[in-house]
């Protein structure tokens, strides 16, 4: 089996996810920093891996962890052994971190929500409106980012003075680039962080999650400080990068489709439609790390070997043809039936996905409600993904907005 390296700059995602289809089920794939896993590319495999109990979360089982080949200044350390959460944990503890979470996340709680988001919305629309309008603007650090962050923040009761430090050590996170050296430091300083943040809830408690996380470690669900400290990071940070990379993508996937945005424009085409192509043809995740392996698994016609590593790479059995037909590669805004896995699926589905369809629900259409004229400012070929191979997430998205809808031009 050809392993496949994955590009630590991400110059080419979909080439490279289309190198990962054409290897089978299962590829082995080095990721960046020289470590080897195994990647599931297709969709029928991917789902039937992540209800597979042989398949688990816990560090301990990769062997590659056991021989002490895995250093603790990989810059994707905090990804592969971000601490104790429902991230790494499976059955009966993760079944009882992840309804902490869930109950505050259900469709029915996460509606109500929608009123605030609608605000949040208006707000970062009038600050667009107010900028120089012969002027390109970022997209993705003017509107994708702010909402987002704004609306887990408060959901989790974080203070938006944390915001631009939360900002600058998510953005070593996430990074291949970030210096070994630095990455000790950096999980440090988001730990130091995250204390504080429930520390300070714990003294003042208010009507948020981190709170209710709190309240309920100390009525008898017995989290410890670690789990809630844990719990916190994760939720913030897939609560809003999820959520940025989605809006950018739909933004980008209708400008490069202009007769689709039409439709969508004139109501020909609903936003859920959009939305949903989006997140299977254009995932805002591209792989997860890491689950492994507790014994042999076939996978197709292929092993993956017990106490191995498997990632789940999104980006490439989002267009997986057996599952979505000859045009799996091609951007259908009125595909159906899209029964994609962008949130994942089985017990570990992220509980978080309502919440970021909601937020994408409500943005996009006010955005071009507004801005009907907005467009890319630069060719979509000389739009860049950040170093993340994690995440599908462009450094920047230049915009022209155009006039706003009833300015006197």
């Amino acid at each position: 089996m050809t392993r496949i390296a994955l590009d630590p700059f991400v110059r080419d995602l979909d080439g490279e996810s289309a190198a990962l289809r054409a290897a089978g089920p299962l590829a082995e794939v080095e990721l960046p920093g020289g470590v080897h896993v195994y990647a599931v590319t297709r969709h029928a495999e991917a789902r039937a891996l992540l209800t597979d109990s042989r398949v688990v979360k816990d560090i301990n089982v990769w062997g590659a962890w056991q021989r002490g080949e895995i250093p603790m200044d990989w810059p994707l350390i905090g990804l592969a052994n971000p601490g104790r959460s429902m991230l790494t944990v499976d059955g009966a503890d993760h079944r009882r971190l992840r309804a902490l979470v869930a109950q505050a996340l259900t469709v029915r709680r996460v509606e109500r929500l929608r009123e605030g988001i609608e605000a949040l919305t208006n707000a970062s629309l009038e600050k667009l409106a107010a900028l120089p309008a012969d002027q390109p603007v970022d997209l993705k650090a003017e509107f994708a980012y702010p909402l987002p962050m704004n609306v887990i923040s408060e959901l989790m009761g974080v203070d938006a003075a944390d915001h631009p430090r939360l900002k600058e050590l998510f953005e070593k996170f996430f990074s291949t680039q970030t210096p070994p050296e630095e990455v000790p430091q950096m999980m440090a300083d988001l730990g130091t962080l995250f204390t504080k943040i429930v520390d300070d809830k714990r003294a003042n408690p208010g009507d948020d999650l981190t709170s209710a996380l709190i309240a309920a470690s100390e009525d008898g669900d017995h989290l410890t400080d670690e789990e809630i400290v844990n719990t916190l990071q994760l939720i913030i940070a897939a609560g809003h990068e999820t959520t940025i990379s989605l809006i950018v993508n739909v933004v980008e996937a209708l400008q490069t489709h202009p007769e689709q945005r039409k439709k969508v424009l004139g109501g020909e085409i609903g936003w859920d439609g959009v939305i949903e192509e989006t997140l299977r043809w254009n995932t805002p995740t591209s792989h997860v790390l890491i689950r492994f392996a507790t014994e042999d698994i076939e996978v197709g016609d292929k092993i993956l070997p017990k106490g191995e590593g498997l990632i789940i790479s999104f980006g490439a059995l989002g267009r997986d043809e057996e599952q979505y037909g000859p045009t799996a590669g091609e951007f259908d805004a009125t595909r159906t039936p899209n029964r994609h896995i962008a949130f994942g699926h089985g017990p570990h589905v992220c509980p978080g996905a309502a919440l970021s369809r909601l937020e994408a629900g409500i943005a996009l259409p006010a955005l071009y409600e507004r801005f009907p004229e907005l467009d890319l400012a630069v060719p979509a070929s000389e739009l860049r993904n950040k170093p993340i191979v994690t995440q599908n997430d462009l450094y920047e998205l230049p915009v022209e907005l155009g006039c706003p809808f009833g300015h006197d031009a």
